[in-house]
């Protein structure tokens, strides 16, 4: 599979993230099925958290790999830590034990990369410093991002932390292109001119951070999923057009089309079904036209001005 660096690191990536958050739906043959294709498909990145099933997704996950020093070198491990129940928590305790919980669980001495899972609004980043100065010393933790932040978010951790922020992960897809489609309206008097991530998308890009689709095929807040769904008649038909050109699928065609974009973003695909896996993995191989992507981009509902 083709690869990228994440972030500025010397980390070489597949393009596509295997999400792991619904591993503990599968039985025991079925994870490990789900892992091997993965793995042969190219797609050897696996993205966790630690309350992705209040961590048995990382044990599940552990044991259908078959967990030891070898299969460690030959697949790149990230997860997340900082949600609790009713809150979110970036102390430098929490993290700390977060990580050793993770690292646990995944049956494994260090994290490839560690996110911070969603913004803490009683974050003090001097802690944050700490405890990724700790985890990098001691060797647990490689490299370091964090997951649905603001610019200004991340340049408060960036003040103190010294280690780069390599990856971002954040809500996108076709039909949740805001941090996309503002852009095209800026200074106009429309819905679409607001913007509400303090142009996030702009701002990896100028430093460097990967961006990480996460949800690429859900519309909405997990309302569902926009391939063949009757609420998207006019985006369908255009994909299924596309995917046609290409002999491939809808669901090769959706991940392709954020691949397509020039910010060399990391989609996690979160389908446990194995024919899917394949079909988001093919995206790899394609590049859609200009064209194409915004003809997808306008029949998900998108006016340009």
């Amino acid at each position: 599979m083709r690869t990228i660096k994440l972030g500025t690191s010397s980390l070489e990536v597949p393009v596509v993230a295997v999400g792991c958050m619904r591993i503990n739906s599968l039985d025991k043959s079925g994870a490990e099925a789900f892992v091997k294709t993965a793995i042969e498909e190219g797609a050897n990145f696996f993205d966790h958290a630690d309350i992705y099933g209040a961590g048995e997704c990382e044990e599940i996950f552990a044991d259908a790999i078959g967990m030891n020093a070898s299969v460690r070198e030959s697949i790149i491990l990230q997860s997340k830590c900082g949600i609790r129940k009713g809150m979110f928590d970036f102390s430098k305790e929490h993290i700390l034990d977060s990580v050793d919980g993770i690292l646990k669980r995944l049956k494994t001495d260090y994290l490839d990369v560690l996110l911070l899972h969603r913004p803490d609004a009683l974050v003090e980043p001097e802690e944050v410093a700490e405890a990724f100065d700790q985890l990098e010393q001691s060797g647990k933790v490689r490299h370091f991002g964090v997951s649905n932040q603001k610019p200004m978010q991340i340049e408060l951790l960036k003040k103190y932390v010294k280690q780069p922020l390599v990856a971002n992960q954040l809500q996108l897809s076709i039909t949740n292109a805001k941090m996309i489609s503002h852009g095209f309206n800026v200074n106009m008097e429309n819905e679409a001119a607001i913007d509400r991530d303090g142009s996030i998308l702009d701002y990896c890009r100028l430093h460097d951070i990967t961006v990480q689709p996460w949800s690429p095929f859900q519309y909405g807040f997990f309302e569902g999923v926009f391939l063949g769904n009757d609420k998207f008649p006019e985006l369908n038909k255009v994909i299924d057009t596309v995917a046609a050109k290409y002999e491939v699928t809808p669901t090769t065609i959706a991940i392709a089309w954020l691949l397509r974009h020039p910010a060399k973003m990391q989609p996690v695909i979160g389908t446990m079904n194995l024919e899917r896996l394949k079909d988001c993995c093919a995206a790899a191989e394609i590049t859609l036209t200009r064209e194409e992507w915004y003809e997808i981009f306008r029949a998900a509902g998108n006016v340009l001005p």
